[in-house]
């Protein structure tokens, strides 16, 4: 049943013990209903005790990985936990594919529902209602990106403006003829927009725009990044963490700082990158989620690879950030557990670089602290034997030296940073890969 933002509310609220009854049920519900149809999990999760009497028993069950959904057995590179005959899904939709092969991610008509209202915890933090007019800067084509979004936003009463197959020209105009208040992109795509509009004589903080929900990468929660696009376009930011084969799993507030699990309907577990064992409080830590209302294709313990820093400090840190500007949100009850920076990058993207352990997102942080460097992108390579990073800026003081310095000063690394013409650089409307991995293609 879709929730009310009176029971969401309540949801975010209840305790840690409170809220453990609750995913509980939940997940005894879940496995009663898709243990006795899901090949794959009935074979995966053989033997389990039912119904669970505590979430501590999931520690003797496997973990899922993404290989194990996508084997090469798999026909078409269809996922291989659906629960029900292929007849009985109406959504289709495939992963980006930037880190290998696309995987085929069905939905049925009774999950999708699900998926909407997981954004409606989103939509609650960026204040959506029925006066809103959003605008959805992405594709529309297979990649989930924002269609359930789109759908969520509906559902909410608002206007929903599709500009798939435009260019960014046309996109901004459309902005200005719709008098849009929410854009929904990408954190790259926000500041190429931004960086368009410039280029036009446009100027975005004029805009009617007042919010911009980001995902598909962790710039909403980097705070260079976030800050540069806010003060671009004089609009708050909202973070928003999701996947194709997981859903839409967390979100953050116009105060930034990080997001929240939407602990409501994902249960989420933490391995310490350290130990391998369960983090503690501000670990660097891989995320573990279950899906709590996904019948068609669940996943129960799902190694999802991003590399976060949990607290459990029992109310949201969003609410000192708010403190500080004079403002308490509605999100000074959330209790669910905070994500301290969103997602910090992948388990798969670190680097270590001379001994020092690297993240990708670490020296977007650094760089994005320019203001004149409009666009950059990182080559790792590889030369007798030992790893190395090449860095490339458009920088409109093209002074490449005050970055490489930062860079050394921050990381405690020398790197090669390049001046390249302005424009050179590539520019996303969908995920952003700023980062070559050329090492294993060197001899």
């Amino acid at each position: 049943m879709p929730t009310t933002f009176d029971d969401r509310r309540c949801l975010e609220s209840l305790d840690r013990e409170q809220l453990q009854r609750h995913q509980l049920a939940r997940l005894n519900a879940l496995l009663e209903r898709v243990l006795p149809h899901n090949r794959f999990y009935a074979e995966k999760l053989a033997g389990i005790h039912r119904p669970l009497t505590s979430l501590a028993e999931l520690a003797d069950w496997h973990y899922t990985f993404k290989d194990e959904l996508i084997g090469t057995h798999q026909e078409h590179d269809v996922v291989a936990n659906l629960t029900w005959p292929r007849e009985r899904y109406t959504r289709f939709h495939q992963t980006s594919g930037t880190r290998g092969r696309p995987m085929i991610v069905l939905d049925a008509a009774d999950d999708w529902p699900w998926w909407l209202d997981c954004w409606q915890y989103v939509l609650d933090a960026a204040e959506m209602g029925p006066a809103d007019c959003a605008l959805f800067a992405f594709s529309f084509g297979p990649f989930i990106g924002f269609w359930s979004a789109f759908d969520a936003v509906a559902a909410r009463g608002c206007m929903v403006v599709p500009s798939g197959g435009m260019t960014t020209r046309a996109r901004l105009d459309l902005i200005g003829r719709c008098s849009a208040t929410a854009v929904f992109c990408t954190p790259s795509y926000a500041l190429h927009m931004a960086e368009a509009a410039e280029e036009y004589k446009l100027e975005m903080g004029a805009s009617s725009v007042r919010v911009l929900v980001l995902a598909g990468e962790p710039g909403g929660s980097i705070p260079e990044v976030r800050a540069r696009i806010e003060q671009a376009w004089q609009a708050s930011v909202i973070d928003h963490a999701g996947a194709s084969e997981v859903g839409p799993w967390g979100y953050g507030y116009s105060t930034g700082g990080g997001i929240h699990v939407n602990e409501a309907e994902f249960l989420a577990e933490f391995l310490s990158v350290e130990t391998g064992g369960l983090a503690e409080e501000g670990d660097l830590a891989e995320l573990v989620l279950t899906t709590l209302g996904r019948a068609g294709a669940p996943l129960f313990r799902y190694r999802t690879g991003d590399l976060v820093r949990p607290t459990w400090r029992g109310l949201s840190p969003c609410v000192e950030s708010s403190e500080q500007k004079g403002t308490v949100p509605f999100a000074a009850n959330n209790r669910f557990v905070f994500l301290e920076g969103g997602v910090l990058g992948r388990s798969d993207d670190m680097l270590v670089v001379r001994g020092v352990n690297i993240f990708p997102g670490s020296l977007e942080q650094i760089i994005r602290a320019f203001p004149e460097v409009v666009e950059y992108r990182i080559t790792a390579r590889t030369a007798s034997a030992m790893d190395y990073l090449v860095v490339e800026i458009e920088d409109r003081l093209n002074a490449p030296q005050r970055v490489a310095e930062e860079l050394r000063l921050r990381l405690g690394l020398k790197m090669e940073v390049l001046p390249v013409p302005l424009g050179s650089l590539p520019r996303f409307e969908g995920k952003g890969r700023r980062f070559i991995d050329e090492r294993t293609r060197t001899v």
